[in-house]
């Protein structure tokens, strides 16, 4: 899941993910985006491909997995918090506007409760579009699976409460911001919970529900948000 890696392992080394992506951006299709990015790959040349094409969204998938440094080390991830926070901050400085996803683990094997607020304190400091969270279970075959599991389920049910809080937190505050503002949404089809509510998505993976008629679906039009939820966001087509 790191496409970042590719062409690594081509005798030609003078191929990589950023070069495959512009040439996908060249294609002309109106959207892009990638998914996943893992931080030890992740380059400056990705930044100056996202930079050239306007059809490359502004939104970066950066699995984080702990604020921790000693947590990132037993997980052998290559990365420390502060080097990971340099990729977010070049991210922002370059691209403003970029919206920021992550996949987070609670609980892994020797995670204390200092360490596990690092990773907190990290969701406030980049303040996350949106998270994938999972409590850490044993795999069988990896080599975490040979690291005692001796962080209680109620300790790591207790951190999960406490890590989606945190997040909710961030990403409301992101969603209540653009209330009141106009994006341009890419429509997906009739709501799941609303078939007489279209859903779409913002250029930055915003969920956006508003009403319109089937010919909208497939297209890119405006809408201009009213209400903002954690998750989602409600809004109304504006005239073409």
């Amino acid at each position: 899941q790191n496409v970042n890696s590719y062409g690594k392992d081509f005798k030609n080394r003078n191929v990589t993910f950023a070069t495959l992506l512009e040439a996908v951006a060249l294609l002309g299709i109106p959207r892009l985006r990638f998914l996943t990015s893992h931080p030890f790959d992740f380059s400056d040349d990705i930044i100056e491909v996202m930079k050239r094409h306007e059809n490359l969204m502004k939104y970066v998938h950066l699995p984080v997995q702990s604020g921790s440094n000693e947590i990132l080390r037993s997980m052998g991830r290559r990365y420390t918090r502060e080097q990971y926070l340099e990729i977010v901050q070049k991210l922002r400085d370059q691209l403003p506007g970029i919206a920021l996803s992550t996949d987070i683990i609670v609980g892994f094997p020797n995670e204390s409760e200092e360490q596990f607020m690092e990773t907190v304190s990290l969701i406030k400091e980049v303040k996350y579009e949106s998270a994938f969270t999972f409590i850490y279970s044993p795999r069988k075959g990896t080599p975490a699976a040979k690291l005692i599991d001796n962080v209680s389920k109620k300790e790591k049910a207790a951190r999960f409460k406490i890590l989606t809080k945190a997040l909710e937190e961030t990403i409301a505050e992101s969603s209540y911001a653009m209330v009141g503002n106009i994006y341009e949404i890419l429509v997906d089809g009739w709501s799941k919970k609303d078939k007489s509510v279209l859903s779409g998505y913002t250029e930055t993976n915003k969920l956006v529900h508003f009403r319109g008629e089937a010919s909208h679906i497939g297209k890119i039009v405006r809408v201009r948000i009213l209400e903002s939820h954690t998750y989602s966001l409600i809004g109304e087509l504006v005239d073409e």
